[in-house]
């Protein structure tokens, strides 16, 4: 079986949940689960009200909703659009500022936003962050040099732009059209925020799981199944044609005898990503417990074959390696990570297990990158912060 979505409603305790998960060979590589009677803030783009600013930490409190604070580090504050500006040259308290929210709100800490303007479509990235033009790596070296050159004189200074791996199934005429789509939406920003009140939002991204859905179609699906005729109708409009040129089957579920949750075993996965303790084919286990400054997981050798044979040790630390990315994946961990694995007395077994980690969390649609082993033999991994673990997104991490 290849890379499968599914996109279902399912009810976890008294609230009922948007579940996106994506499949391959029968297992559950990432999921996102989204309250239905809940809208996600990420993208969207507010005119907000700095209340404080903290020099310390670098950073500024940044209001865009009656009683929603967001967290503004001030070095992503270049170039603000500004509102309403108390002293020029310098941001101070009570200014008001177009923010974007780039990051969700993670345990006790507010929602990130910054200054710079960010607009992701099908086939490009739309940004005033970086105004250079970049082509996907992932492209081959012929189609990358084919869009730098289709796209040189149609980028101007006052934003940057990247095109996307999803490109390559789109025609020069839709790639052009959602171009100007988005100009277009970055213009209207700009006309027309200096009249707007503070708190208004000036652009709402897509949903969840439709960008969930747009990132997952540069991954070669074989089909995206739904039994939602809502979201079916919503994702055949919005990825209809992009679908079909890359052989993408959309198919709208429908079984009264079987659920499309019992079908692919949903609630039973979802009980697992959440359990502390993780076993492995060897007989050996994790046991991964998320804290309020870090995640901690323990590689213990449990049921495998006690031994002192030091290729034991390793073969265990590599196995585990290989689960822990599909682990930080699956339940969405992010920030630091630290793990304690097996004790390895050899520079070169280390070497090998930071090698397998390295290439496993290459794998990740999120960037993972394994740091280095502490003094006390300890390997960091860090993940960036996008959107809330798992354990989060199901309130209080029982299904």
């Amino acid at each position: 079986m290849g890379k499968r979505v599914v996109i279902t409603k399912q009810k976890i305790k008294d609230r009922e949940y948007r579940v996106t998960a994506l499949f391959e060979d029968h297992q559950m590589l990432e999921v996102s689960c989204d309250d239905v009677t809940e809208d996600s803030l990420l993208g969207n783009i507010y005119i907000g009200k700095i209340r404080r600013i903290v020099e310390k930490i670098g950073a500024a409190f940044v209001e865009i909703a009656p009683g929603m604070m967001t967290y503004l580090p001030l070095e992503d504050a270049k170039e603000p659009l500004m509102v309403k500006q108390l002293r020029n040259g310098r941001l101070t308290e009570e200014d008001e500022l177009v923010v974007q929210v780039v990051k969700e709100a993670v345990k006790t800490k507010d929602p990130t936003v910054s200054t710079q303007i960010s607009l992701k479509g099908n086939a490009l990235i739309f940004t005033t962050q970086d105004k250079k033009l970049g082509v996907s790596r992932k492209l081959e070296q012929s189609k990358r040099k084919y869009f730098h050159d289709l796209f040189t004189e149609k980028k101007d200074d006052r934003f940057g732009m990247i095109v996307r791996t999803n490109a390559e199934h789109y025609t020069d005429e839709q790639i052009f059209s959602e171009f100007h789509r988005m100009c277009e939406t970055f213009e209207n920003i700009r006309e027309h925020y200096r009249h707007r009140t503070c708190f208004s939002c000036l652009y709402h991204a897509p949903s969840g799981y439709m960008a969930g859905v747009r990132d997952y179609l540069s991954l070669h699906l074989e089909r995206i199944t739904t039994d939602d005729p809502v979201i079916y109708e919503e994702v055949i409009k919005t990825f209809g044609e992009e679908a079909a040129i890359a052989n993408v089957q959309i198919l709208f579920y429908q079984d009264p005898a079987l659920s499309l949750s019992a079908l692919y075993g949903l609630h039973s996965k979802l009980e697992e990503a959440l359990r502390d303790r993780v076993w492995l084919k060897s007989g050996a286990y994790l046991i991964i417990q998320p804290t309020e400054a870090l995640t901690v997981i323990d590689v213990n050798s449990g049921r495998c074959i006690k031994s002192g044979r030091k290729d034991i040790y390793l073969k265990v630390n590599l196995e585990a390696a290989e689960e822990i990315a599909r682990q930080l994946r699956l339940r969405n961990i992010s920030g630091i990570c630290v793990v304690d694995f097996i004790n390895m007395d050899t520079n070169e077994a280390k070497e090998e297990l930071a090698q397998a980690l390295k290439q496993h969390l290459a794998k990740d649609s999120v960037p993972a990158v394994f740091v280095d082993f502490t003094a006390l033999g300890l390997a960091e991994i860090t993940r960036k912060k996008v959107k809330k673990p798992l354990w989060e997104q199901i309130a209080g991490g029982n299904v």
